[in-house]
Formats: structure tokens, sequence, C-alpha cells
């Protein structure tokens, strides 16, 4: 389009990453984004942080893993664990965006070819080659995990928006070879709040990344699941309190949210 000389426009997808450029200027000063502190309960200490620099990370609310008909139900497993944290996430969700927070939905999704997979990645979804694994077909149809197959799609119960950023996963952490940290750092966040499954598998594994890329990491504990033993969720909480960031609740979240409603 063409514009007036002398006329200044933005250049960026993300206001808290874009220039002013014009005819013989261009300013790299990013505008300031007004912080918008929250302050909950949450371990190893109480917390306050920015909600203007904040997104809710929800990892893998997908079929396969939540629905019956899925590869964990297929594989024997009791995917029933991985509906408990649907309701909570559901809950928190649309107050995260009423404050404008980035909601994330981060998923596996194999290419058909399983070119982006490697054996190590087969391996872990069946160890011995007997039972289908990624990318292949199971009594109900559908090939596991593989992106836009049903397995692959979020739970019905949990309904992406259009603003929502959905990124694609092949790695039990979302930040290998996917463009999750670019989109982060163009919208200028420096917190994350991690739901989803398995909370000691590839939740635990992305929120890991994420501290070691400099982000800072909250375990929203009722809104993550897993079918592992209860011996690995206490590792998971012991660990992230230990050494990766805090452990809340949605709780929590919605009454820091509605103290801050409060405040005005």
């Amino acid at each position: 389009m063409q514009r007036p000389a002398g006329e200044s426009v933005s250049m960026g997808s993300a206001r808290a990453n874009q220039w002013r450029v014009r005819d013989s200027h261009v300013s790299l000063v990013r505008a300031s984004i007004p912080p918008r502190p929250l302050s909950i309960a949450a371990e190893p200490q109480s917390l306050t942080f920015d909600l203007a620099r904040s997104a809710f990370i929800v990892v893998d609310m997908q079929n396969d893993f939540c629905s019956k008909g899925g590869y964990l139900d297929y594989r024997g497993v009791d995917y029933t664990l991985d509906r408990k944290p649907i309701e909570p996430i559901r809950q928190l969700v649309p107050r995260l965006r009423a404050q404008a927070v980035p909601i994330v939905w981060l998923n596996w999704g194999v290419r058909p070819d399983l070119l982006n997979t490697s054996p190590a990645l087969l391996h872990a979804h069946t160890p011995d080659g007997s039972c289908a694994g990624l990318g292949e077909t199971i009594p109900n149809g559908a090939p596991i995990l593989v992106e836009g197959s049903w397995g692959a799609a979020i739970v019905d119960e949990l309904v992406p928006e259009p603003a929502d950023i959905r990124v694609t996963k092949y790695r039990f952490s979302g930040f290998w070879d996917t463009e999750l940290d670019s989109i982060l750092r163009n919208l200028g966040i420096t917190t994350l709040l991690f739901a989803g499954v398995n909370a000691d598998q590839c939740v635990m594994s992305t929120l890991q990344d994420a501290m070691f890329l400099g982000y800072d990491c909250i375990f929203v504990r009722d809104c993550t699941g897993t079918t592992s033993p209860d011996y690995c969720v206490q590792a998971t909480l012991y660990n992230v309190k230990l050494l990766y960031g805090f452990v809340t609740d949605s709780l929590a979240i919605a009454a820091g949210l509605e103290e801050l409603a409060h405040r005005g």
C-alpha cells in the first residue's frame, strides 16, 4: 500500500517488538509495555509476576492422550488420569484471556512420513515394536499423533480461540526444532505458566528447557496430569520447586486475579 512521504509506520508483528519506519529514518526503540503485576500464593515462595509479559502454555491436551479410543487407551493405560486437568484449564483459560495473556496450545504432531522423528522417539512409543507407534493406525482408524489427525486434535472440552497461538512439536520438549521460543520472544514474554500432560514428561521437559533459555517458570499443579506413578509427580514437584521455578494452582491464580480486579 502506498503511503504519503514522511509517514511513519509500525514494522513488526507484535507490539513489544516493533520498529517505527519512514522514508528517511528508522526508530529501533520498542514501545514500553506497562507492567500488570499479579501476586499469588505459590511454593517455595509467594510470587508477583507481570501479566503483561506472561503466557499460558497448555501441553498435549490431545485425544491420543486424553480420550477414549486414543493412543493411551489403545495401550491399556488409564487415560482418564490425563483428563483431570481439563476442567481446571477450561476454567482458567478465559480468566487469563480476559487479561490479554496469550494462550499457547503446544501439541504433538508428527509428519505422516515420520521424517521429523528419530528412532529414539519411535522406540519411546513402542519399545519392542510389537504394537502401533507414532504415525501408525490404531483400531479407531486414526494414525497416532499425526498432525491434523483426530488423535493429535485438542480434546473437545477445550476450545482454542482464533487469537490463541498453536505450536506443533515432535519432541517431548516444545522448544526443540519449533518456533515456540521465537514467538514468545517476539511477544516480549518472560514468564510462562505451564499446564497439560504428562506432567513429568512433556510438561516437565518443556519447562526445563524454558528455564534453561531464561524464562521464569510456574507449574500450575491442578492444571497438569499424568498417567505415571505418584512418585513421578512427587519428583516433578520437588525438582520444579528446588531447581526450575515455582508451583501454584489455578485457584491461587484466580484469587490473585480477583484481588487485582477489586483494586481496579
